[in-house]
């Protein structure tokens, strides 16, 4: 009988470093972390402030490059790829949730939610109206992002990050702006209509609450990436 054969990971992480200067001090932020997420998993990346969590989304977002390493994701080095190629990678691939919404204010909720597919070249309008009938938004399309709740501002920013069919969703801290009601349904609908939907989740977290919400989580402490588990304790 042939042998398995071992199916490739989705992103792989190979001995990734980052550095940032301020003023004549050099601060190490990430330092040779390695990690591979396979295809559909959810993964909770946790760590204090200040351990690199931010950083390594900017990573493997292709926003910024590391010192050394590579960031592999479905066969594509990003790190070998010239910046106009990393944000035409992104544009295509990847999609964002934020703590703080980052809607453009002088955008409508419609508005804000066909940006990903204007910058790829489409103009998909029915798929957004279906997308915001799904999370009950439907009837504040034509509404400014200041006249919604801060749940319904993240329920249109997880909408627009899923509009252009990404593979990866990179969240960080998409709970932390709302309170614990809202949040437990903005985990709801991510459940819906990201892990049902077998994307990859990436979830910033400081809450071991909302980490129990991933498949695994990754520990960074002071940009060191320490355990790679189901469960972490601190």
């Amino acid at each position: 009988m042939d042998k398995e054969t071992k199916k490739s990971p989705l992103i792989s992480l190979e001995h990734i470093s980052k550095s940032f200067a301020e003023g004549n001090v050099i601060y190490q932020v990430l330092k040779s972390v390695n990690a591979e997420i396979s295809e559909g998993e959810c993964i909770a990346l946790l760590g204090r402030s200040g351990s690199g969590k931010s950083t390594l989304l900017n990573l493997i977002s292709g926003i910024d490059k590391p010192d050394s390493g590579r960031i592999v994701i479905g066969g594509v080095d990003i790190t070998a790829l010239s910046e106009h190629r990393r944000t035409l990678f992104r544009r295509k691939n990847i999609g964002f949730v934020y703590q703080f919404f980052n809607l453009i204010p002088t955008l409508t909720v419609l508005e804000n939610v066909l940006l990903p597919l204007e910058l790829n070249g489409k103009n998909d309008r029915s798929r957004a109206l279906e997308l915001l009938d799904e999370v009950s938004l439907l009837d504040r399309k034509g509404d400014y992002p200041d006249r919604l709740s801060g749940g319904e501002q993240q329920r249109v920013a997880i909408i627009r990050a899923l509009v252009h069919d990404p593979i990866i969703i990179l969240a960080d801290e998409p709970t932390g702006n709302i309170d614990k009601e809202t949040g437990h349904n903005i985990l709801d609908i991510m459940e819906k209509f990201i892990r049902k939907r077998g994307k990859n989740l990436i979830l910033v977290t400081h809450s071991k609450e909302v980490a129990k919400f991933a498949d695994r989580m990754l520990l960074l402490e002071e940009g060191v990436l320490k355990k790679q588990s189901r469960e972490i304790v601190w």
